[in-house]
């Protein structure tokens, strides 16, 4: 009987150390080049299998340290956290390879990236506008894009990717100032005029010459005009005759519309 009993207990050890070893992990890495794994990331990342493609490359990273590839490896992952919605491991990812390789060609191309996910991640600015408080949205994401697009477009004119990042500053600076205004706008329409009025005066002073200024132009006339300093309002309305003489401002009537202030256009 003692021996029956050790024999189903020496199956039951061999039958867990066999299902242990059937769900250990297999490395797909083993005996393979460091092109032969940067191969199977790229085809991981191409197929959307964007956490196996970063796993992929942060193996790459340690066995090709010091290479071009391991550098190509860094900037891959940081493209793939960013495709994955994994902004900041991009953006940290980026940031630490701009520490390490301030020399390497492809700076400018880490640059655009940081640009790019920064872009994409201010969801309060450059997507579908709900009726959240306008006041309550951080900004800082559209501030840092533009700061990589800046140095990008500054220490890189001639890169490839220069022509599409002025243009994005050209958009986030409009897109910022109509933050601005519509926050005014916000106020203006809850009786807060004094905020209106800050709010107004900062796009005027910060984001010159975006379409945005000719309402915040409007905001300030409405706004000095429900604090009854019609001095103000009248120095407003001429700075807005001057800048925009053919505005529908003009028109004599409140065409602020309070009832839509979530709307950016």
């Amino acid at each position: 009987m003692p021996s029956a009993k050790l024999s189903v207990v020496s199956a039951l050890l061999l039958a867990a150390l066999l299902s242990g070893c059937s769900i250990k992990k297999i490395d797909v890495t083993a005996g393979k080049t460091p092109d032969e794994i940067y191969a199977l990331a790229k085809e991981e990342v191409a197929n959307l299998q964007y956490t196996k493609g970063i796993e992929l490359l942060e193996k790459l990273e340690g066995r090709a340290a010091g290479t071009p590839l391991a550098q190509q490896a860094q900037l891959d992952k940081a493209y793939a956290h960013f495709k994955n919605d994994e902004a900041a491991q991009a953006i940290a990812t980026l940031d630490r390879f701009m520490r390490l390789h301030p020399a390497s060609p492809a700076i400018d191309y880490a640059l655009y990236l940081k640009g790019i996910v920064n872009f994409n991640e201010d969801k309060g600015l450059f997507s579908s506008i709900t009726r959240q408080d306008l006041s309550e949205r951080d900004q800082q994401a559209a501030k840092e894009s533009f700061a990589a697009f800046k140095e990008l477009v500054s220490r890189f004119p001639n890169s490839r990717y220069t022509p599409d990042a002025s243009a994005r500053m050209t958009y986030i600076v409009n897109s910022l100032a109509q933050y601005e205004v519509h926050v005014a706008r916000y106020y203006y329409s809850r009786g807060a005029y004094v905020a209106a009025i800050g709010r107004a005066q900062q796009a005027i002073a910060d984001y010159r010459e975006a379409p945005a200024l000719e309402e915040a132009l409007y905001i300030l006339v409405q706004s000095y005009d429900a604090l009854q300093l019609a001095p103000l309002r009248d120095d407003a309305r001429r700075v807005l005759q001057a800048n925009y003489p053919g505005s529908a401002f003009l028109g004599g009537k409140n065409t602020l519309n309070r009832s839509a202030w979530w709307k950016f256009w």
